[in-house]
């Protein structure tokens, strides 16, 4: 098939896909990543960025405290439009940076699906096995739309945002059970309105839940709009003056349909294990395995050079001397000073320490140097390279092929389970008892006629 129709097989596949057609550890793995989500959406309560989008969605749908709408806005327990409901469970579920990832895409696919999925399947009443479904197309067209962005893309755009509205598109139209024309509409409409710049990473600035909020609330919208006869263009994402055109210079339009239906790209996403971005966790768990190995303290290391993929110097490079917690995130010496104090960089670590003078001296220790294995092997592989210098002149060299959370290093489902709790203590968002009540429900959705609320009222 030409170029000229891939947006039209892409949207066709994501019409047309059904339950039957997926294997049953893709369905489990699918599973997996929504109570992976789960624990993301609750920890983004109190999040001031999170809670303005909330408060914002709320005003908007003239939220008083009595009139509600059908679905669920997690952080606090109401319920508003699909619409609002989606922009607020996106924004909350991409602050803790602890929501999954595509490597080859670089897109973090959770945030953008299950937010406006959920929110359409409470609200048209889907079963579990629908809004799975429905989820599993959203994955599969928005890492692709990722992957066929390329890594210029990435370099100035932040992929969730853009390739997201997509993914949302997607799931929400098959929920909607869009048929393909429809769905290509709803891709052009989707993609037209797609946004999400690194720039704000200069400033510390609320962005980047902005851009989640936006991609989830966006995509559905243009599923909706498609339902009615809205259109879309035709070729949104290869066209002359479309997505591509427009916002890389590497786009590859057979990644757009790469083995539809064969390799099932969901499968191959990495759950994140540090609550940093995904970039610090190679170098991060590569490091941990040297000081283990050698029983080191944080004072036997002099300097810590890590070797990385253009990708990480391109995202983390602005972020010196980070102002917030958020921004520390993004701080490859932050990152790697808190795994040499406490072996691991969670949200505990980061909202306490991050800024710590002992974090801050061993962070200026920390560089990061452009290594041509690392870099010719991202994205499909997150190589973990580091060169450790000890006090007493000796160099220590630490690698990891596989960070921990990858397809190959996967987190069980006790893993999974524990740490979406640790995510709902550390926020309050949710009590032990909620949140067992809601990951056991989520758990067996896949037996559930029709989707109800996860949590109960305030």
């Amino acid at each position: 098939m030409s170029n000229a129709h891939l947006s039209q097989e892409l949207a066709s596949f994501a019409s047309s896909l059904q339950s039957k057609d997926i294997p049953a550890d893709v369905m489990s793995r699918a599973e997996d990543l929504l109570v992976d989500w789960f624990g993301s959406a609750i920890a983004g309560k109190g999040s001031r960025p999170v809670e303005t989008i909330t408060q914002f969605a709320q005003k908007m749908g003239g939220f008083d405290g009595t009139h509600r709408g059908p679905s669920e806005i997690l952080i606090n327990r109401s319920t508003s439009s699909p619409f609002l409901a989606a922009m607020a469970n996106a924004a909350a579920s991409h602050v803790a940076e602890q929501d999954d990832v595509h490597n080859g895409s670089v897109f973090h696919p959770a945030t953008v699906v299950f937010p406006p999925a959920l929110a359409c399947a409470q609200s048209i009443g889907a079963s579990g096995e629908d809004f799975l479904l429905a989820a599993i197309a959203g994955y599969e067209v928005g890492i692709r739309v990722g992957e066929f962005l390329g890594r210029s893309h990435y370099k100035v755009f932040h992929t969730t945002g853009t390739a997201g509205t997509i993914a949302a598109a997607a799931a929400v139209g098959r929920l909607l059970k869009l048929n393909p024309s429809q769905m290509l509409n709803a891709f052009g409409s989707a993609g037209t309105q797609s946004a999400g710049l690194w720039e704000f990473l200069r400033d510390a600035a609320d962005s980047k839940q902005l851009h989640t909020a936006h991609a989830a609330s966006t995509g559905l919208m243009s599923a909706y709009l498609a339902q009615s006869g809205f259109t879309g263009a035709q070729h949104i994402l290869e066209g002359k003056q479309g997505l591509a055109a427009g916002m890389s210079s590497d786009a590859d339009p057979s990644k757009l349909t790469d083995q539809l239906g064969s390799r099932w790209a969901l499968a191959e996403t990495s759950f994140k294990y540090h609550a940093s971005c995904r970039h610090t966790h190679p170098a991060a768990d590569a490091l941990l395995q040297v000081m283990l190995a050698h029983k080191l303290k944080p004072s036997d290391i002099t300097k810590v050079e890590t070797l990385v993929h253009q990708g990480a110097i391109d995202v983390l490079g602005p972020v010196t001397d980070p102002a917030t917690v958020h921004q520390s995130k993004f701080s490859m010496g932050t990152v790697l000073a808190l795994i040499a104090h406490y072996q691991f960089a969670g949200l505990q670590e980061f909202d306490d320490h991050f800024h710590d003078d002992a974090i801050c001296l061993f962070r200026d220790r920390v560089t990061m140097t452009l290594d041509s294995e690392v870099d010719t092997a991202y994205p499909q592989r997150w190589i973990g390279k580091v060169k450790v210098h000890l006090s007493n002149g000796q160099v220590l060299d630490g690698r990891v092929d596989e960070p921990k959370g990858d397809p190959g290093n996967t987190l069980t489902r006790a893993e999974i389970t524990d740490k979406a709790m640790r995510l709902a203590a550390f926020s309050g968002g949710a009590t032990p008892a909620q949140m067992t009540s809601a990951i056991d429900s989520l758990w067996n959705i896949r037996n559930q006629s029709k989707i109800g609320l996860l949590l109960p009222y305030s």
